[in-house]
This record gives structure tokens, sequence and C-alpha cells, in this order.
């Protein structure tokens, strides 16, 4: 199965017309490419470094308009698509959130950023409070974490023992932190024993840049890697690999949660 990543650039523009417009465009090339399946970056449909008016002036409810667009734009071009908006939640909180969309337009996963870096995120989010979930597509089992999200073991770990084989993140990771890039994600894979896909930005937004490395990795390392070009990159998943790989290397069948209480207190 291929999936691919859009790792944004300068031109997806500011507004949520262009980078709808933008993604119509990366969607039909990368289901082209023969891609089942595309991700996008953190808040990739406003912008991440917006402050707190611009998330408020740009936030959606759950199944707001930009995710019926996303919902028909999988539905025309048979892809799955995955991005990050600014959500506005029921309870008058805003959130930095995911939604994962299937090829019928049916969505499939929704996701609150449960860890907030920093002082930038806390002025613009509340955090999630549920745990991740996992939930089947294309007979296999997906879940989401948001950029800081996934530089926590326990949040990965618990989606693997809910059957994960495949997490979504979708980032906003800036200079100078590549190495989480190269170092905690490809250990995420290989510790998890799945694959994770991780979809960042190449642009400058205020005063971040953002640093490319956009990677797709399994347990024995990276299948596909972006430099700081903005662009699709893909790989094919073989998840009868993934399974040997587990027979070969049973992290989650060997652990002992017994001996992890120190972890586990509150």
């Amino acid at each position: 199965m291929k999936i691919a990543i859009y790792q944004s650039g300068s031109g997806s523009g500011p507004d949520k017309e262009q980078r709808l417009s933008d993604l119509a465009v990366q969607a039909a090339q990368a289901r082209s490419d023969g891609a089942a399946l595309l991700l996008c970056p953190e808040m990739f449909l406003c912008g991440y470094n917006i402050g707190r008016s611009g998330v408020v002036e740009r936030a959606e409810t759950i199944g707001g308009p930009s995710q019926q667009i996303i919902s028909a734009l999988a539905r025309r071009t048979g892809i799955a698509i995955a991005a990050g908006f600014a959500e506005r939640g029921a309870d008058g909180r805003h959130y930095n959130s995911a939604v994962l969309f299937d090829a019928d337009g049916k969505r499939r996963l929704h996701h609150r950023k449960l860890h907030l870096y920093g002082d930038l995120d806390r002025e613009m989010f509340s955090p999630g409070n549920h745990l991740p979930l996992v939930a089947e597509w294309n007979g296999i089992q997906v879940g989401i974490l948001i950029c800081y999200d996934a530089e926590f073991p326990e949040a990965a770990r618990v989606l693997a023992l809910s059957g994960c084989d495949l997490l979504l993140v979708p980032t906003a990771l800036m200079d100078p932190f590549s190495r989480v890039a190269h170092i905690l994600i490809p250990a995420r894979a290989m510790e998890n024993q799945i694959f994770v896909a991780y979809a960042n930005r190449c642009d400058r937004e205020g005063d971040l840049t953002y640093c490319g490395q956009s990677v797709i990795c399994g347990p024995k390392g990276d299948l596909a890697r972006a430099d700081r070009a903005e662009g699709l990159i893909i790989a094919d998943l073989d998840f009868q690999e993934l399974s040997q790989s587990r027979l070969a290397n049973p992290y989650l069948q060997d652990r002992r949660a017994d001996a992890y209480g120190a972890v586990l207190a509150e």
C-alpha cells in the first residue's frame, strides 16, 4: 500500500481557500502516483504560528466547511486525506486538531493535540484530554498524533497496544529541532513495530523556520524522506514485512508492565 506526505511550503498560501486549492492539486497527484492516503502538516488549513486571535478567527467546528470540502475532495479523487486544523469545540475552547477522511469522504479519525508545546501552543489552544484512538482503514489500524505528542513514547505506545499499524503525525517542526525527525520518529516506529508518517512544513511563518525532513519510516528505518523542498514523498508499506518484523522483534509481547509502576503512577 502506497501512502504520500505533502511537505508544504510557501506555495500553500496564507488562507484556507488557497490551501484547499493546493490540497486538491496535491491529492490528485498523489492518487495518480498510486497513493491510497495523503497526509498534510499540522494546522495545514489555517497556518500554525498565527496567534490566539488568528486561531479564534480561523477555527471551525468538527465537520465545518473546510472539512466538508476535504471530504468531497477525498471522494472525488479516491484518496484518503489527513490534515490539521484549528478546532472550535462545543465547549467553547480551541484545539489543535487533525482529521482523517477515507476515500468515500467518511471521517475515520479525529484527534486533539494532547501535549502543548511551550508558550506558543498554550497561548492558542487547550489540550486534548482523551487518549488517542485507532480506527480501521483499508484493512489496517490507523492512529493520529500531532507534532509534540509523538515526542512522548507513552502516546505512541498507547496506540501500538491498541493495535495501531500506521501512525500519522502532522507536525510543524521548526529549526533547530530536526533531530526529532531523524532520531525520535524512527525510534517510535522501531520500538512499537509500526509504520510512522511524519508530515512537516518547509517554509517560514512569522519568526519560525520549518525544517522539512518529513519522513515515512518503519521498524527497519526510513522508507522515504524529504529534504527542505516543498513537494510529495511516497512510500510503499509492506504489511507482510511488518508482521514478520513483529515476530522477530516482539517488543510489545515482551514488555514487563508489572515492573513499570513508577512510570504508571500519577
